[in-house]
């Protein structure tokens, strides 16, 4: 017998030693970790928590000079704690300290951007035009276009030079502001104004994973380089501006925000990729937004807007976005934040807390025609906003037939850098397959490779939704079906050719509105019993104001300058319900946050612009899990008649049965706190049900003189019985809570329920109802 460690080979002891070393590496290598702490007790100055958690810092550090060099971010408002650069073994010695609530590691690329017409299709622009829903669009009027309301918004700065952002007629910042503007490069104290009347920046994290940041490839400053945060920006509160359009004269008309005459207040936290094409989106990192939250809080707005979100969904304990927004809660400020745009793959939505308002993705009834004639003579109306043509037939090749050799064959037909045959594409229209690659970069591929212009298909899960860009030569998009007529006609002649005709814009487009394909689903894998999203708005070929030192395409290559752009995603849908959100605090100063969410999610519509229920891109009637209670109604949320209200001990309370027992300092959690499904929602999810389950919930009278009667109606999902108790609630008087039970019961017939369920969950929802009111909520429900 020998002992360990005789007769080992060189290369094996060297390996072993590597290992080690290795080891040894990984565990002294310096990452950016959020520490949360519990609650600060009593008055605090700044300094004083600051230094708290210097201490902290010194205990694991070997020095007061390595302590304070680690810092990077000091939470010291509304959140308490701190990012700093610490070793696995550092945070792991900081998880075991008395006061810290959780130690969460850094992920870059974690977090990222989600990326006119709109208010006038949803019923709130000054003309009595046509709408969804038929309502006299007054409530701007009432509102007083929510001018003493201030919003935050975190994205990627701002072009302050925007027409959007003037201050013409606005009167005196509101004195409850405490923030500031802060300089930097190409943004001086003078680009703030009473409209953008506070800006800053957050860069720390972004710098300490990438090094200092180029300053030619972003500005380090509240300036935006990308456009996103300029177009995000003047949806929610951006100024009436008339006579506007996107590059080429597409979508020309008056644009404005939600809540036009609303203060906003920037926050800068998302950066340019370095070395990376801009069009290929920017990077947002945790730690800097939780700064930004934390200094929004202290600043004094009322509502934060934020249109950034994960590719898949984050717990609670390590969601930067989940914990910033809950003090955000307490402040009593609204947070409404972007669905994602991982659709149509259901359980993918960000931002799933409850007391978060999570915004859906849907289209405008508004589309930009650009014709298509093929050879056959057969005419194809696809969409576009590129304002170049092709009026003579050219030769049509479909990008599979026209690949460099060495391209992968499931990439052949999808138009990728480099992938193009010069020789079989020079001077022909090519049919490129959307799929893998950005849009914009499919169309610089064929125009790299000689070609005179493009047609943009959909695949199948894009299905009627078209995304429209402006290209940098002349192009269309079709959808699949259209797209597969393509493929058969060019497979149908040995010299398929094409044209592509003028583009011009449509109004009254129908259907309208349907939800974008591209839009996060759900179920809530995060919080089973809160569904979401919560509400649909329009974020489907948005055009607002863009940043000038970004083309239309954010193309390097692209030289073209616009200050109005066209872009999609729930990025866009996100900040017009943040502009609505500012609206009904305008009308209700008074309101908690839950009830100003509850306001919005109860009135929400249904229905599309032909009185049929709303559809999915391929015409399949959409669920919940798409667009939450339905596509925003702004003048309904104004008199919601009843709410759903919930405290910051209620959410509390909600987080100790879902296991989080250390989120406030002042708070023990009861040794029976109630179920998670008895938060007080204005909507219903119930997961594995197994027979049945009682459900409370309490509504809070807003409406009128305060003397009403509400009676219950619903239509469950099929195989499910509801029953209420009680069944008619009275009401005296203004502010009166009224509460009552839900039993949610599977029926015998299981073989019909099963069939209906056979994607996991069902669908349906219950109303309450007066003579005026509809207070409606969704429910989901999956058996176990």
């Amino acid at each position: 017998m020998t002992t360990r460690g005789e007769n080992l080979s060189p290369l094996l002891l060297l390996l072993l030693l590597l290992g080690f070393a290795l080891s040894v590496a990984a565990t002294s290598a310096e990452k950016t970790y959020i520490v949360y702490l519990r609650e600060q007790s009593g008055e605090k100055t700044a300094e004083e928590i600051e230094g708290s958690h210097h201490s902290y810092l010194s205990s694991v550090k070997e020095s007061e000079e390595e302590a304070r060099a680690s810092l990077i971010y000091s939470y010291k408002h509304s959140i308490n704690g701190f990012a700093a650069s610490l070793t696995s073994l550092q945070a792991a010695r900081l998880r075991e300290a008395g006061e810290v609530v959780g130690v969460v590691e850094s992920r870059p690329g974690k977090y990222s951007t989600q990326t006119t017409r709109s208010w006038e299709f949803a019923g709130l622009n000054e003309a009595a035009a046509y709408s969804v829903a038929q309502e006299e669009p007054n409530m701007l009027h009432r509102a007083g276009y929510g001018k003493s309301v201030i919003v935050g918004v975190l994205d990627s700065g701002v072009w302050p030079e925007a027409e959007s952002f003037g201050e013409q007629g606005l009167g005196p910042i509101p004195k409850s502001w405490r923030g500031i503007c802060q300089t930097g490069q190409a943004f001086n104290s003078s680009h703030c104004n009473k409209k953008i009347i506070g800006a800053r920046y957050y860069v720390k994290g972004f710098e300490k994973y990438y090094g200092k940041l180029n300053e030619t490839e972003d500005y380090r400053s509240p300036r935006d380089k990308d456009g996103h945060g300029t177009h995000t920006a003047s949806t929610v509160a951006g100024r009436q501006v008339h006579n506007v359009s996107a590059f080429g004269g597409f979508a020309k008309g008056t644009a404005s925000g939600g809540a036009p005459l609303a203060r906003l207040a920037i926050y800068k936290v998302c950066w340019a990729i370095p070395k990376q094409e801009k069009a290929m989106g920017n990077t947002c990192f945790e730690e800097d937004m939780l700064a930004a939250m934390d200094q929004a809080i202290a600043d004094g707005v009322h509502v934060i807007s934020i249109s950034i979100g994960t590719q898949t969904p984050v717990n609670h304990t390590d969601d930067a976005l989940s914990i910033g927004a809950l003090h955000a809660m307490k402040r009593n400020v609204v947070v409404v934040c972007a669905a994602g745009n991982s659709g149509p793959a259901p359980a993918t939505l960000s931002n799933p807390p409850p007391w978060i308002l999570t915004v859906g993705a849907s289209s405008l009834d508004r589309a930009f025609h650009g014709p298509l004639v093929l050879g056959n003579g057969k005419t194809i109306t696809g969409q576009t906003v590129t304002p170049y043509s092709v009026l003579k037939a050219l030769p049509l090749v479909y990008a599979a037939d026209a690949v460099r050799a060495g391209v992968p064959k499931n990439e052949t037909n999808q138009c990728l850098p480099n992938s193009l045959s010069s020789e079989k594409v020079k001077g022909k229209i090519v049919l490129c397959m959307r799929g893998a690659g950005l849009r914009v970069l499919k169309g610089l591929e064929v125009k790299r490779a000689g070609g005179a212009g493009f047609i943009l298909g959909n695949g199948a899960s894009n299905g009627n939704e078209v995304s429209v860009d402006a290209h940098v030569l002349p192009a269309t998009a079709v959808v699949y079906k259209e797209a597969v007529d393509i493929m058969d006609y060019i497979n149908s002649t040995k010299n398929p050719t094409a044209s592509i005709g003028e583009a011009k814009t449509v109004l009254g487009y129908k259907p309208a509105p349907f939800m974008a394909g591209f839009t996060s689903r759900g179920p809530n894998v995060i919080h089973p019993y809160v569904l979401k999203p919560d509400i649909a708005a329009p974020g489907l070929n948005i055009l607002a104001a863009w940043s000038e030192a970004s083309p239309p395409t954010k193309l390097s290559t692209d030289k073209r300058i616009v200050k109005y752009n066209i872009e999609s995603g729930t990025s866009m849908a996100c900040p017009h319900v943040a502009g609505l959100a500012a609206l009904v605090r305008s009308l209700h100063p008074t309101w908690s946050s839950a009830a100003v969410r509850s306001a919005i999610i109860t009135t929400a519509w249904m229905k599309n612009n032909m009185g049929e229920a709303i559809k999915d891109p391929s015409g399949e009637t959409a669920t919940p899990f798409q667009f939450g209670s339905g596509h925003f109604r702004p003048s309904k949320a104004e008199d919601p008649g009843l709410v759903y209200d919930a405290s910051y001990k209620d959410y509390l309370l909600y987080l100790c049965s879902y296991g989080v027992k250390s989120a406030d300092k002042d708070f023990h959690c009861p040794e029976s706190p109630p179920p998670t499904y008895d938060l007080n929602y204005p909507s219903l999810s119930v997961a594995k049900l197994k027979g049945s389950i009682t459900i409370k919930r309490t509504v809070t009278n807003v409406g009128g003189d305060g003397k009403d009667v509400y009676f219950f109606s619903a239509k469950p999902p099929l195989g499910i019985s509801i029953k209420v108790r009680p069944s008619i609630l009275f009401f005296t008087r203004v502010g009166q809570r009224k509460s009552f039970t839900l039993t949610i019961r599977a029926r015998s017939n299981r073989t019909a329920t099963n069939n209906y369920f056979k994607h996991g969950y069902g669908f349906g929802w219950y109303s309450w109802r007066d003579n005026y009111h509809v207070v409606r909520s969704p429910i989901a429900v999956s058996l176990a």
